[in-house]
């Protein structure tokens, strides 16, 4: 018994356990000999830059499956486990300084600190693809590598930042079909083995001029074959996901209905920004009060129907209702005009503990009489981690304002429209889009009428609205439900239940309209079985990550394997 030995001066043998030990002899196959670093490093930043290339507003969701393909292939080439998992954050880098670089609106520092934290999600999966690589079935092990750290990112820190999963790429594509049934976190695993199996293949192509060492299994193909079985394998699993995808897209639920209602919705338009995106005080509320005039003056001039309801978006007031007069009599006043209860996005501040809270009030001519208080909130947006200790040593963290505090209740108010209909209005709160379950949860309470309020005044101009609006369009194909979207500025919009784009409104400006929307339940797979789907992920990278690395330690330095003894065919 040896050791594999050399084929030439720069290609090693490595025992294949599955084939080999298992049939009864040793067939060493070469190892791909790997690359040095900085012919690396372009496929690495080129990947991540494709990777975002995949998302909204560019849309070129094909890009995705390559990007990951790129990272996969660098993992592959690179010299040692530590050189992967700095390729691996060099992709995140590039991946997440573009695609968030809409952050350096609010500030410079929020934007590095944020960069530099969510790289290292690639730098973790880059070091799980390359623990695995040499396990049986390895292109379904990187795929699990990346649901595993996306849900690691989705939940920690400070309940995680899973804006761009990779699932939320393929909102246009036939992917899209999967969304009802298994929910977006398992689109990322099937868009990841994509990628994965198209690296396993260009891999299989490139060992094509590499010689092997002569084989001793009886009948034993030739190893130039391999490109082509892997090719077909990936070739099928590809049309067949995308096939399957297709045909997901046209699936309806089963839904109960309850009549339609006229909604209408309300842009006021802000100034934006950064910051202060909103303007001085009241500014917002005044915006909003003379866009709802103007909404009415079209629906006496009998250009729109009159409305049920009007919704107006977060922050609709930048100051506390209950406590300044102004902004109360602005409410009041559009409520109103409109003769209809309106749904307000706004603030409750409470002066004396310094904090505040994001909430939806349903105001009627009686008052407010439904509170929704926002579940989700923006980690050193709407709330400061580590306050006490952060905030002397950071001083522009005080743009924060108050210390924000989550609200508990699931997002459904049970109301009570002018014609004495019973309606419970399902509300999401701007960041909360990236939280699946906090709209699941609105449903199960009962919610039949979906809307997500936003103020996205502060970003006029960058990508980030195209990319929540895009989320928003992956919740509605998952509960297959239409939501309306109402926002300061842009983007409004109207989604339909397979999440395609009914209305949009202009960015930028103040914009009104009435939109029929049909009050409707829906339980879709996705939001009874997603979480399980995403576990089962995740225990499989975990498990894949451990079994490699007990694989990894019986191997001999410089990542030849050693051989088990031999064995002598038929004893």
């Amino acid at each position: 018994m040896g050791h594999a030995s050399a084929t030439g001066p720069t290609r090693s043998l490595e025992v294949n356990w599955l084939s080999g030990y298992a049939s009864g002899v040793i067939v060493p196959r070469p190892v791909r000999e790997p690359l040095p670093t900085w012919l690396l490093l372009p496929a690495a930043v080129g990947g991540g830059l494709l990777a975002t290339l995949a998302y909204a507003p560019f849309g070129l969701w094909p890009l995705a499956f390559i990007a990951v393909a790129a990272l996969a292939w660098v993992v592959g080439r690179a010299r040692r486990l530590h050189t992967a998992i700095g390729l691996g954050y060099l992709f995140g880098l590039a991946f997440m300084g573009t695609s968030l670089i809409w952050q350096t609106s609010i500030m410079i520092l929020s934007y590095a600190g944020l960069t530099l934290v969510t790289a290292l999600l690639y730098a973790g999966i880059a070091g799980m693809a390359r623990i695995t690589r040499r396990l049986p079935g390895a292109p379904v092990w990187g795929a699990a590598a990346w649901g595993f750290g996306e849900w690691v990112l989705s939940v920690f820190p400070f309940d995680g930042f899973m804006w761009m999963r990779l699932g939320y790429s393929q909102v246009d594509s036939p992917l899209a079909g999967f969304y009802p049934f298994t929910g977006a976190a398992f689109v990322s695993f099937l868009v990841a083995l994509i990628g994965h199996l198209l690296a396993w293949t260009v891999n299989a192509v490139a060992d094509r001029g590499v010689r092997s060492a002569p084989q001793t299994i009886r009948n034993r193909p030739p190893r130039t074959r391999t490109s082509g079985f892997r090719a077909g394998v990936t070739g099928a699993t590809l049309l067949g996901l995308l096939g399957v995808g297709g045909l997901g897209t046209g699936w309806d639920a089963p839904r109960t209905t309850f009549g339609d209602v006229q909604v209408g919705w309300v842009q006021g338009g802000a100034p934006g920004g950064g910051v202060y995106g909103l303007g001085p005080a009241r500014t917002i509320t005044t915006n909003q009060a003379k866009q709802t005039d103007a909404l009415m003056s079209e629906v006496e001039a009998g250009r729109l129907p009159a409305p049920d309801v009007v919704v107006w978006p977060e922050n609709a007031t930048d100051m506390d209702p209950r406590s300044d007069a102004l902004t109360s009599r602005l409410v009041e006043g559009s409520v109103a005009r409109a003769s209809v209860p309106i749904l307000v996005g706004s603030i409750y501040s409470d002066d004396t503990a310094e904090e505040r809270q994001t909430v939806a009030l349903w105001w009627t001519r009686d008052g407010v009489v439904g509170t929704y208080a926002k579940r989700n909130l923006v980690p050193f947006g709407e709330w400061i981690p580590f306050r006490s200790v952060l905030l002397p040593l950071i001083p522009e963290l005080r743009y924060v304002g108050y210390q924000s505090v989550p609200g508990t209740e699931p997002g459904a108010l049970a109301v009570t429209l002018n014609d004495g209909r019973a309606l419970s209005v399902g509300v999401a709160i701007c960041y909360e889009v990236i939280y699946p379950h906090t709209l699941y949860e609105a449903a199960d309470a009962g919610a039949q009428l979906m809307v997500v309020q936003s103020s996205n005044a502060m970003y006029q101009g960058t990508i980030q609205i195209d990319q929540q609006f895009a989320v928003t369009r992956v919740r509605a194909a998952e509960m297959r439900t239409q939501i309306l979207v109402v926002t300061t500025s842009g983007v409004s919009g109207r989604i339909g239940a397979h999440g395609e784009v009914l209305m949009r409104a202009p960015d930028h400006v103040g914009a009104a309209g009435v939109e029929t929307m049909t009050l409707a339940s829906t339980r879709t797979p996705a939001m009874v079985l997603g979480r399980l789907l995403e576990a089962l992920v995740v225990l499989a990278g975990a498990a894949s990550l451990a079994l490699g690395a007990l694989t990894t330690r019986g191997r001999a330095s410089g990542g030849r394997m050693v051989e088990p003894p031999a064995r002598v065919p038929g004893k």
